[in-house]
């Protein structure tokens, strides 16, 4: 009698990969999100509807499947002249802006989507994003190898603050820095009582973002720009944050330490949780507290319940080194806008024209350069 082969020995066939377009957004967008990095589980429907509802745009999703599952969910809008049939990805500034991918996706993902896509478009614009971000790295991986022209520009650099070496280091906070920081919330308290609070989850009511945008109208944003770019104001990002919080997922990541001084907000830090990393996304204060230093005061703390909380690295973004160098944070991964532009003439004419794209960005320093070099 023939003995049966065990199971093992049988050939496995590779999974089966398929590519489908929708209207609209896709619910596949939260399964490819869910199982994507942890860095990245942000970007869900919910953070993409906020977009469409805060800044306009029509989406469709290009979803690609193995074995049925969701791996990768790309949502786009249209953006230009209809006739160019530019595509991007949309989303919010900050953190940054990319789409769902599982964390085990390997490149024959993206050479699945590459052909769909270029039927969708005649160039995709994903961005401003980090380098090595894991959808840009395998769209690029796969489009250069399939004729199509990868552009990028650069943004800014970033800041990180590696807080777990700094405590391994030997103890952080230093002792002298909360020393100073007693020092000045004493003199603050000479102003009236001090409250310091933090919200998430169910406590971002419409109440909460006032209180957000009170202390940005009162800052040096509303007093030294047109406001545009306050990130809680009707007249900058509000929308989008509240939208954003729609999804009880999202509510949960979004955070904000808030100091209130005799019961009116004083300052906030808003940041974005993600596993043991934190993104701070905004960090403001009111102005007539100035030389107690209100802000530094409470994103110390707010640092200090992130490591108790588990966190171990901050993502502090670009801009405004000076605060993030004093802190203990280092230049960390650029960030660039990318262009992908299908093979042919719309590809020839993108490597002719690369120049203008790259020169509207802006002037890397010399750390960003080297990184560029080592790319």
């Amino acid at each position: 009698m023939t003995k049966p082969m065990p199971l093992a020995d049988f050939p496995r066939l590779p999974p089966a990969l398929t590519v489908e377009a929708v209207v609209g957004l896709s619910g596949t967008i939260d399964a490819a999100a869910e199982a994507a990095l942890p860095s990245h589980r942000f970007l869900r429907y919910g953070w993409f509807a906020a977009a469409l509802a805060a800044y306009g745009g029509h989406a469709r999703t290009l979803t690609v499947c193995r074995d049925g599952a969701p791996v990768l969910a790309l949502p786009t809008v249209r953006m230009g002249p209809a006739a160019l049939g530019m595509a991007a990805v949309p989303g919010c500034y900050w953190p940054f802006r990319s789409f769902p991918v599982r964390g085990d996706a390997g490149i024959e993902v993206f050479e699945a989507l590459l052909p769909r896509l270029a039927r969708e478009a005649t160039a995709l614009r994903i961005g401003p994003v980090y380098d090595g971000d894991p959808a840009v790295e395998g769209l690029r991986a796969a489009a250069g190898a399939a004729g199509w022209a990868v552009l990028d520009r650069f943004v800014a650099e970033s800041f990180l603050l590696d807080m777990a070496a700094l405590c391994a280091e030997g103890g952080w906070p230093r002792n002298s820095t909360l020393r100073k920081n007693r020092f000045h919330e004493k003199h603050l308290a000479s102003h009236g009582a001090l409250d310091w609070s933090f919200v998430s989850g169910a406590e971002w009511t419409p109440e909460a973002f006032d209180s957000l945008a009170a202390v940005e109208e009162a800052s040096w944003i509303a007093a030294k720009t047109d406001g545009s770019d306050a990130k809680f104001t009707t007249t900058g990002h509000g929308a989008f944050w509240r939208a954003a919080v729609a999804d009880p997922a999202l509510a949960e990541m979004l955070w904000a330490a808030v100091l209130r001084v005799d019961g009116a907000p004083a300052a906030f830090s808003f940041d974005l949780n993600a596993g043991e990393l934190k993104y701070a996304i905004a960090n403001s204060y009111d102005p007539q507290f100035a030389k107690h230093s209100p802000g530094k005061l409470l994103y110390y703390r707010n640092l200090v319940r992130a490591l108790d909380d588990g966190m171990t690295h901050v993502d502090w973004g670009a801009g405004d080194s000076g605060y993030k160098r004093t802190i203990g944070a280092e230049p960390g991964p650029a960030i660039r806008d990318w262009l992908f532009v299908r093979p042919g003439a719309p590809a020839l004419a993108a490597k002719l024209l690369g120049g203008l794209w790259r020169r509207s960005g802006q002037a890397p320093s010399a750390a960003a350069s080297a990184s560029q070099i080592r790319r």
